[in-house]
């Protein structure tokens, strides 16, 4: 199972963090985002990787190489030009092996811990071209809860909205090639067109997933990655404890 790994943003809302490095290079808990990503997709069952990379790319080649280290399979797609989502993984393609049906993409700057498995099997048993992660929308600020006389009931900080939002993780089948454009973004020119033809699909998960944009972002993020871990390793020290 093949795995492309969009990473060739500019991140410029990250800088100065990204003047020297590519987006997905920035660190949390002295890990590059794009570390956690190949060991979240690795623990999916994937091993061989194609990272479609531009800006300051030798950062990456640099630290992953050719994967070994990281027991997987890494190629790289260079954009010697920006490409646009759409037009990196049509690049990207080309070093996939023609029998690769069903391919993971993944935006290059999100952390989570969303299991895939069940998505790629809704998938294949599918009609659909593509099938696209979607996550639950959380308002990025408090609510105020008013009622009809205008007056205040409460607080909610941050509430999850009624709506779901693109996760930055794909399925393709290999036929989508043709509907990608040389340059430009999946989003913008493949996912419409596919959904009017009623080839595009949707998975739904309230699993751990993360964007990360800004630097606020990123503190954010390690609090959440240091609940986890503490989460996890109380769950291995009472396992542990349990079974003596």
């Amino acid at each position: 199972m093949y795995a492309i790994i969009l990473a060739g943003g500019l991140g410029l809302r990250l800088r100065p963090l990204t003047n020297r490095k590519p987006k997905p290079m920035v660190e949390i808990l002295r890990k590059p985002i794009l570390e956690y990503q190949i060991e979240w997709l690795k623990s999916q069952g994937i091993r061989n990787f194609i990272i479609a990379c531009g800006y300051k790319h030798e950062k990456i080649m640099d630290y992953f190489g050719n994967g070994e280290k990281f027991d997987v399979n890494i190629q790289y797609s260079i954009e010697k030009e920006k490409l646009g989502t759409g037009g990196g993984i049509k690049q990207a393609l080309k070093y996939i092996d023609d029998n690769e049906n069903d391919i993971v993409v993944t935006n290059g700057d999100i952390i989570t811990t969303i299991d895939l498995r069940p998505m790629f099997e809704y998938h294949k048993q599918s009609n659909f071209m593509a099938t696209i992660l979607l996550v639950p929308f959380k308002s990025p600020y408090g609510i105020v809860d008013v009622d009809e006389t205008n007056r205040i009931r409460g607080f909610r900080e941050k509430p999850e909205l009624p709506y779901w939002i693109n996760g930055g993780v794909y399925v393709l089948r290999r036929q989508v090639e043709e509907f990608l454009p040389e340059k430009g973004d999946i989003e913008k020119e493949t996912f419409p067109i596919l959904a009017e033809k009623g080839l595009l699909g949707s998975y739904k998960s309230r699993g751990f997933w993360r964007a990360i944009d800004t630097i606020k972002d990123l503190s954010e993020i390690e609090k959440d990655l240091k609940k986890l871990l503490m989460k996890a390793l109380l769950e291995s020290t009472s396992k542990t404890a349990s079974s003596k």
